[in-house]
């Protein structure tokens, strides 16, 4: 089984460092100035310093200290909330600060066709083995020959199970209870995401790239924007907390981490199916230290670190090594590890050629509106 690609999104809660982990981290803050490509901004060609660009909730105080404490390399990360902001200030450039960087798997493939990746050197990695087989060869990298596998996670609904009855099943639920829901929806700014939804609702692909689909989906989503109070990736935790909102898109990752906090969180993840993505760590052409990059994947690829990083960050890991280090709890939890029936109805989101024009029309006459 090939795994799928995931989505052109803007994803992630805001980098959330204790202070303790900021002693181990430099971090330069997600701004609009490119990083200079000389090493200024975010990192250098240190071999004592790794610079990173990455997701905001992949890292915690244990696990940078961790990996400088055996490499003696120190972390500088920068941080980004959508692959499109990510590629456009490597684009530009700013890819020279780091060695290491964590697209999403359609954007590793974009990535290479664009000729920005190392193709990885195989005999400088440990634990490639343990992947589990849908990502030993994933169709955005056969072989993962330029990219790493590290996290994946599903799309769906959060809510509070004491604020909402009857509970969401199904992406139909958010039509059904329009009128309950009235101004207390938000769902993702992310074109293909919520318009993948809506197809998905409607019998199609994620991907559809038929315009008879794409126009129905739209007027689909036409009919639900009264409900909707805005469209927002990461601003939706606390209102779904204090119940000003009554449901919410938002994946498992940071579904699962809110519920730590408020046992009345639930997620679930549409019957009909909803999209399923992978993020991957890559070596651009560009890296000032290669080495460090090779030294990083290899601390992650090590079982009982990638095990130790899902109990604390609470996303789902492609290493079958360290999903048996896990706890039952953890190991079972059907929202972080969904079981093969569950996934099967599942989509990356691929792709659409000629139809991304169309989408992002659809998808400007929604959100201007």
């Amino acid at each position: 089984m090939n795994a799928p690609s995931r989505s052109p999104s803007s994803r992630r809660r805001f980098l959330q460092f204790s202070a303790a982990a900021l002693s181990g981290v430099a971090l330069a803050n997600c701004r609009p100035q490119i990083a200079d490509p000389g090493g200024n901004s975010g990192g250098s060609g240190s071999q004592n310093s790794l610079s990173i660009y990455s997701w905001s909730n992949y890292f915690d105080d244990e696990l940078l200290s961790s990996f400088t404490a055996e490499t003696g390399i120190r972390i500088v990360a920068d941080v980004f909330d959508s692959n499109e902001a990510m590629l456009a200030r490597v684009q530009a450039g700013g890819g020279a600060a780091y060695s290491i960087i964590y697209p999403s798997d359609y954007m590793v493939q974009q990535m290479i066709e664009l000729d920005l990746l190392t193709e990885l050197d195989k005999s400088r990695l440990e634990g490639l083995d343990r992947l589990l087989d849908q990502w030993q060869n994933p169709v955005y990298d056969p072989n993962n020959a330029h990219s790493v596998p590290t996290t994946w996670g599903t799309t769906g609904l959060v809510f509070s199970r004491s604020r909402l009855n009857p509970a969401p099943a199904d992406w139909d639920f958010l039509w059904e209870q329009q009128s309950q829901l009235n101004g207390r929806l938000t769902l993702f700014n992310d074109v293909r995401e919520v318009m993948g939804a809506v197809l998905k609702s409607l019998g199609f692909s994620y991907n559809s790239t038929d315009p008879a689909q794409i126009e129905a989906a739209y007027n689909r989503l036409r009919e639900l924007k009264p409900a909707i109070a805005s469209f927002t990736t990461d601003g939706w935790r606390d209102q779904i907390v204090t119940g000003d909102l009554l449901v919410a898109m938002g994946y498992s990752s940071d579904a699962i981490d809110l519920a730590t906090e408020a046992p009345d969180i639930e997620y679930v993840i549409p019957a009909s199916g909803s999209s399923l993505w992978t993020d991957t760590m890559v070596i651009p052409k560009t890296a000032p230290n290669p080495e460090g990059a090779y030294a990083w994947m290899n601390f992650l690829l090590k079982p009982e670190n990638a095990a130790r990083a899902v109990e604390r960050l609470k996303f789902a890991t492609p290493n079958q090594a360290a999903i048996d280090l896990l706890s039952p709890e953890l190991r079972n939890n059907k929202n972080l590890f969904p079981p093969a029936e569950v996934l099967a109805k599942c989509e990356g989101i691929a792709p659409v050629g000629a139809a991304t024009e169309l989408y992002d029309r659809y998808w400007t006459q929604i959100t201007s509106a």
